[in-house]
């Protein structure tokens, strides 16, 4: 870690984790956000950027100076836990190899149980309550996940951080068996649609949520 994000630590890591949750930001709005002066936004960026946790760019639109627009790197990302991602990989590595892959389907299966049951299945409840209770759990086990309204009674559930990303990199069966729980949670009376998928170039996962009419 960089002397300057050392002195500047506080500052720093809330606006390392705003970046996180919120996605490219400028200096003017975290100002805003933290109610610092533009020149202590600009200070805490400049130090996490010589740390090597952001970057910046210049988007121009319209006439005017271009919008300098600040986002985590790949190392500012890593900075948020993914839970012994290198022992992960390696093992899924050696399950394919020794059971080939419907051992690793069966691995997938038997994890997504223990998770249904640590979850618990409420059906009875409705939509919100259920989903309220989906987003606490996810939330727990450090997937940054929250909810907004969003158009037509409908909810997105949007999770900021993969905690198993390189599980997930390395088998995609991963990502299928996390929408089969977010379906078994909610209810066969819910539509699920996935907007955004951290593995295919977007910045974090999100999931349009509502009743089927």
């Amino acid at each position: 870690m960089s002397k300057s994000l050392t002195k500047n630590s506080s500052t720093s890591e809330r606006v390392l984790f705003h970046l996180k949750t919120r996605g490219p930001t400028a200096a003017s709005e975290i100002a805003a956000h933290f109610k610092i002066t533009h020149m202590g936004a600009h200070k805490a960026l400049g130090a996490l950027g010589e740390a090597g946790l952001v970057t910046y760019e210049d988007i121009v639109s319209g006439r005017g100076r271009p919008k300098r627009s600040y986002a985590l790197t790949e190392a500012g990302h890593a900075r948020f836990p993914d839970r012994h991602s290198e022992l992960t990989v390696e093992l899924i590595r050696d399950v394919r190899t020794t059971f080939g892959e419907e051992g690793l389907t069966k691995l997938i299966a038997a994890r997504e149980e223990r998770q249904l049951k640590r979850y618990g299945v409420k059906l009875t409840d409705k939509l919100a309550t259920r989903l309220k209770h989906l987003t606490k759990m996810r939330a727990a086990e450090g997937y940054m996940a929250h909810v907004e309204p969003g158009e037509n009674n409908n909810f997105i559930l949007i999770e900021d951080h993969c905690p198993i990303c390189a599980a997930a990199a390395s088998c995609q069966g991963f990502c299928r068996s996390e929408l089969n729980i977010f379906e078994k949670i909610l209810g066969p009376d819910v539509k699920i649609t996935r907007e955004e998928h951290l593995l295919s170039g977007g910045r974090r996962c999100a999931y349009r949520i509502g009743e089927l009419d």
